[in-house]
């Protein structure tokens, strides 16, 4: 009997065993302080190595044993560790990183050694406080002034000044030592706090006779704990702080120049006809601009593009069409006497279950000018959140091209994460850049897959500077409307500065039944390839044209704001062979038109021409005083070749604008910007404090703070302006 019970329990010990040793999925949702979901946190099993990320809910996947250890953080905030148990759910909290020094002592006057030696040594381990090490000499010692860079952000790091013989001032920004590199300050800002050791600061003579004349303004010095940044170099440095480089000008950068709309006459010119524009690429690159307190070029402004970046309270279409159309005239915010006309369309929301199956290529550049880490690096990141977006219907094959293309992974099925995963991990940067052999292979792959009646489309994804084969734009263009009519859809994913080509990138999604997005950062990943993945990925209408007709008897002139190089001549309105815009799922566009009433004076208006000698045009005998214009549309279906036409009159009604609509407000704030960046000639009032004025009136339905992060950039931007 005894030794039946000593082998039950050998058998129970072994069960126990093989239970603890068999893998499970381990899911949960990261968030922060606020219980808001983190996306593109971390996951990392110490024991098995395996990662994982999260997607825009905060949600993921591992594979785990219990008894594994799980690491989990986030740029930021302070790294959170969990031992797998039994449950197979373990949901994490993250809190924002924030330790700092407890005691700095200033070197004053006197010899090196006493001063150095016996007072300039602060343990960060005697006391913890709720600061960042950036700010840790605030109010510690007499003489320092920070600071610190809130709101609009020019440069992101603190702004330190030693006072001595000079006043205070930013200017007084003193010399930095880590682990004796010389370091600027938005890496000393960088250094995670429990890695230092001591700091001192040095100024006067005990600066200068030690760094010389470079240490005028005093020296801030930091010694790390093991000396960990010792002997790097500046770029290494950068590295290994995480910090991605930013160019002090975009020499190299290159953008289309144009000439913004003027007004016109009814009379002379009664058809205005565009293709709508979901592209909001021109935004995210202006803010990189801003945000790195830097001139934005007059030509990467595209007006269009800053309106459209973002997202309106349009209704649903109530009918068959794919989008519904929205209409209102309020007063112009820049020109006292005139109206803006807005249009609003609203493509519709479809479930994401009843999407089609997706064929998709990644076209990935992977030549030496992508090696930035805000460029191949982020570039991966960001494929990897499109990555979780994908069912198992869905198929991803990858591309890349540096000195020649390949295919580095066949078609496989969304349903393989990791294997398609592993596959970005593998990518480095090296070589020439083959743009157009990338692109005939991508397009090869994506037809030899074709999907009827699904979502086929190549992801290219590029700093745009193609320097080996087809590289002319003129090139480009015909090569992607050759390919065009393959049926497959085209998106183009902008990355890194410098060098960055935006004029390539926007011939290639405007010819290529594309759109185009800048990815700044994880951020804008996240928000153009997670939150915004159905509209971004999914098109529900092509070729959108727009053409309205103004009442000359209502409309002395009318300018068309933005959309420069969108506009058709209005023979393409009818034409089905004439390419145009693209619509995705639950995507709004908006246009507006500024227009001069009948009867009022205005500066803008061009000299009109004498009477025609062998044409006369006599005004319609209909009374159509209740009518401003008349709009229509026509779209084709995606896998469609003939158009469909809408019509829709838009009354002679307008509101005082400080009635109109949060849309119309906010929509036109931005625009108002836009022209301001552009330097137009066209709006009478430029002022910043206005048009924050009028986006703050605006600002609602604003979960995501981009449109609060817009007011930010308007406040900031007044000094380059």
């Amino acid at each position: 009997m005894k030794s039946l019970k000593l082998i039950s329990s050998a058998i129970a010990m072994l069960i126990c065993f093989v239970s603890i040793a068999q893998e499970k999925t381990i899911s949960g949702i990261i968030s922060d302080e606020n219980k808001q979901p983190i996306p593109g946190a971390n996951v990392f099993n110490e024991s098995t190595k395996a990662t994982a990320t999260t997607n825009f809910d905060g949600r993921y996947s591992i594979q785990a044993k219990t008894g594994d250890m799980l690491v989990f953080n986030y740029v930021g905030y302070k790294t959170q560790r969990q031992k797998v148990q039994n449950s197979n759910t373990i949901n994490i909290q993250l809190f924002a990183e924030s330790l700092s020094l407890n005691e700095v002592v200033v070197v004053g006057y006197g010899t090196r050694d006493a001063e150095y030696e016996d007072r300039s040594y602060a343990r960060a381990e005697r006391k913890k406080a709720k600061m960042t090490t950036s700010v840790a000499l605030q109010g510690k010692v007499a003489g320092v002034q920070i600071q610190n860079n809130v709101g609009y952000v020019a440069n992101p790091s603190p702004t330190v000044s030693i006072r001595g013989i000079a006043s205070v001032s930013a200017k007084n920004e003193p010399m930095y030592i880590i682990d004796g590199v010389p370091a600027k300050a938005s890496q000393m800002a960088k250094i995670n706090p429990n890695d230092i050791d001591n700091v001192s600061v040095l100024k006067d003579k005990a600066a200068t006779s030690v760094y010389g004349n470079k240490a005028s303004n005093g020296v801030v010095v930091i010694s790390t704990k093991n000396e960990i940044y010792k002997n790097l170099s500046e770029k290494e440095l950068d590295k290994k702080l995480n910090i991605i480089p930013t160019p002090t000008e975009p020499n190299q950068e290159d953008y289309d120049t144009f000439v913004e709309n003027a007004f016109e006459s009814p009379k002379t010119a009664p058809l205005s006809t565009f293709s709508i524009d979901v592209d909001n690429a021109s935004y995210t690159n202006i803010r990189r601009f801003l945000n790195n307190g830097q001139q934005v070029p007059k030509d990467a402004v595209r007006v269009e593009e800053m309106v459209n970046f973002f997202k309106y309270t349009y209704p649903q279409p109530k009918d068959e069409n794919p989008f519904s159309i929205n209409t209102e005239v309020s007063n112009s915010p820049w020109n006292s006497n005139n109206k803006i006309l807005k249009i609003g369309l609203q493509g519709k929301n479809i479930p994401t279950n009843d999407l089609p199956a997706s064929n998709l290529v990644f076209l990935i550049d992977v030549s030496g000018s992508m090696s930035d880490m805000n460029k191949l690096p982020l570039l991966k990141q960001s494929m990897k959140i499109l990555v979780n977006e994908l069912r198992a219907k869905d198929k991803v094959a990858i591309v890349v091209y540096a000195g020649a293309a390949g295919m580095v992974l066949p078609p496989t099925s969304g349903d393989e994460k990791k294997t398609i995963i592993d596959a970005l991990d593998k990518l480095e940067a090296g070589g020439s850049t083959a743009g157009g052999a990338g692109i005939e292979l991508a397009y090869k792959i994506a037809a030899e897959n074709f999907i009827k009646s699904g979502n086929n489309r190549v992801i290219l994804a590029t700093d745009g500077d193609f320097n080996v084969g087809n590289s002319s734009n003129t090139d480009m263009e015909k090569l992607i409307e050759e390919k065009r009519k393959t049926g497959v859809f085209l998106t183009c994913l902008g990355y890194g500065m410098g060098n960055y080509k935006d004029s390539k990138m926007e011939v290639l999604a405007d010819k290529g039944n594309g759109n185009y997005a800048y990815i700044d950062n994880i951020q804008e990943a996240n928000r153009f390839l997670g939150k915004e993945f159905k509209g971004s990925m999914f098109a529900i209408a092509k070729d959108v044209k727009i053409q309205i007709e103004f009442n000359p008897k209502q409309v002395q002139a009318y300018r068309l704001i933005g959309y420069e190089n969108r506009k058709l001549r209005p023979e393409d309105f009818k034409n089905d062979a004439i390419d145009a815009g693209e619509l995705g799922s639950n995507y709004t566009v908006t246009a507006l038109y500024e227009i001069i009433p009948a009867g009022v004076k205005s500066d803008y208006l061009a000299e009109q021409p004498d009477p025609l000698k062998y044409t006369k045009t006599e005004p319609d005998a209909n009374n159509y005083s209740n009518e401003l214009a008349t709009i229509k549309f026509r779209y084709k279906k995606p896998d469609g070749e003939k158009s469909i036409e809408m019509v829709q009159v838009i009354e002679n009604k307008s509101v005082v604008l400080e009635k109109a609509s949060d849309d119309m407000k906010f929509s036109s704030a931005v625009a108002w910007f836009g022209l301001k960046l552009r330097d137009s000639k066209l709006i009478a009032d430029k002022s910043s404090d206005e048009i924050v004025k009028l986006a703050k009136q605006g600002n609602s339905n604003d979960g995501e703070g981009y449109k609060a992060e817009f007011i930010r950039l308007v406040e900031g931007a007044k000094q380059y302006n």
